[in-house]
């Protein structure tokens, strides 16, 4: 039978959260959240796992009082994994991905690390490649390959802290993880040059049951015995998934949140370059969708510098007439002009300004267009996440691409995928999405104004 409400425990970059979702037609019927702060150390920077588990038994023990769950599924974000020991409790902290130390071997990790054409990862920063975590964390504690009995990826921890069951997705080991064959469906050669295929546990689809909750659970959280926690999916993954199952090819979903991510689907096929942040994801049946980020979500917090009023026709229309322009990359780690600095044209406004923050949100549409380009995209575009809600952003996305650009309906995308795990897909109708169509004498503005921005971007490279 299919559930009422399901609980999805969905852990991003920035923030912790536990969403309950209305099967009948994937709604919020409640969200409560916390920040995902990361401590310190020691040994290295990790995230506050015990933190949020308290946070997480005492929401599903809210949630079932006020309305009932029938059903519990997990998203997270990826680059994560957690090394647990053989009582299944975590053998060392888990490292949070921005660390920079396993850029200190990355000369001897790439001498066992697959090519880009084997795993469609590309080689990323600090801890983001899980393979670069997994070798630096074993050379900084030579007793730690020795505790870990298992390693499992970031959304089965959660299921194993509350089933007691291990296992894998491939949504997150295909994601820039460098363990996976997303062309073969199988893991990589990494796994036998890290010397830990005896630790890795099966690979179980997304909306496989690992099994119900542990007596201790139902028994603090009054919720029923049998009650099934899906095997978990990455959060770019499922934001994607209710869009695959109501859509047809082809088309672009954007991700948005600390990280933008544009996945295509039947679009037009290319050669992706790891060079431009671009890469392949696994969708939840298993099939490369090629992909393309940036850490959009963490661009527009640093230049914006904070919230800002909605600006009006007039703030917008007064920024473009004075080519007020951001170029990237506001952080130059990552995305498709990873490596270069961020540059104001024209008169920067003031931190916090209405005019600052249109201008942001063109900057941020213009990239974002950078990388659906780069992946081969055709068709419409859709954005879900907190980018969902911004006109300004959104009326650039259609004049920079010429396509049809579509906003999300509901705040929270990836909860919406991941509760799709525990339901019958035949049984639910996705919320309506609602098409941003720029107001016809702003079409001519948007795009000469893009156009500039190349202008200055072709400039600045000679």
């Amino acid at each position: 039978m299919t559930p009422r409400h399901i609980a999805v425990i969905d852990i991003g970059k920035t923030n912790a959260k536990l969403v309950l979702v209305d099967a009948a037609d994937l709604s919020e019927i409640a969200v409560i959240t916390r920040p995902n702060a990361v401590r310190p150390g020691p040994p290295w920077p990790h995230f506050d796992v015990e933190g949020h588990w308290d946070f997480l038994r005492a929401g599903l023990r809210d949630l079932h009082a006020a309305h009932g769950i029938d059903a519990i599924s997990v998203t997270t974000h990826g680059a994560c994994a957690a090394l647990l020991d053989e009582k299944g409790d975590l053998a060392a902290p888990i490292l949070d991905y921005e660390h920079a130390g396993p850029d200190d071997l990355a000369r001897e990790y790439a001498a066992i690390r697959p090519p880009f054409s084997e795993t469609g990862s590309p080689k990323l920063a600090g801890g983001l490649n899980i393979g670069a975590q997994l070798y630096w964390q074993f050379r900084q504690d030579p007793t730690l390959r020795g505790r870990t009995e298992t390693i499992v990826t970031y959304p089965q921890f959660w299921g194993a802290l509350l089933t007691g069951k291990v296992a894998m997705d491939v949504t997150s080991l295909g994601c820039h993880t460098d363990l996976w064959n997303p062309h073969e469906g199988t893991f990589s050669s990494l796994v036998a040059g890290l010397e830990m295929a005896d630790k890795l546990p099966p690979v179980r689809k997304p909306w496989e049951v690992l099994g119900p909750i542990l007596p201790a659970i139902a028994t603090e959280t009054g919720l029923c015995p049998g009650t099934p926690v899906h095997c978990g999916i990455h959060d770019s993954n499922a934001s994607l998934l209710p869009y695959i199952l109501a859509h047809d090819a082809p088309f672009s979903v954007v991700s948005s949140g600390t990280w933008v991510v544009a996945m295509s689907v039947g679009g037009t096929p290319v050669v992706l370059n790891p060079d431009l942040d671009a890469l392949i994801n696994v969708t939840a049946h298993g099939t490369p969708a090629p992909s393309a980020r940036f850490m959009g979500g963490r661009e527009h917090d640093l230049a914006t510098g904070g919230p800002y009023p909605d600006p009006t026709d007039d703030d917008l229309d007064a920024v473009m007439a004075r080519q007020v322009m951001l170029l990237p990359a506001v952080v130059p780690e990552t995305g498709p002009f990873k490596g270069q600095s961020a540059t104001w044209i024209g008169p920067e406004p003031a931190v916090g300004t209405v005019r600052r923050g249109a201008a942001v949100a063109l900057y941020l549409a213009l990239v974002t267009a950078e990388c659906l380009r780069n992946i081969g995209h055709a068709g419409a575009v859709i954005v879900e996440g907190p980018f969902a809600g911004n006109t300004v952003y959104l009326e650039m996305l259609a004049a920079a691409t010429g396509s049809a650009v579509f906003s999300a309906a509901g705040v929270t995308g990836t909860s919406a995928g991941a509760a799709l795990l525990a339901c019958d897909p035949k049984t639910v109708r996705p919320s309506q999405n609602r098409r941003i169509v720029p107001p016809a004498e702003r079409v001519a503005q948007l795009q000469d104004y893009a156009q500039m921005w190349q202008t200055h971007l072709d400039q600045r490279s000679l």
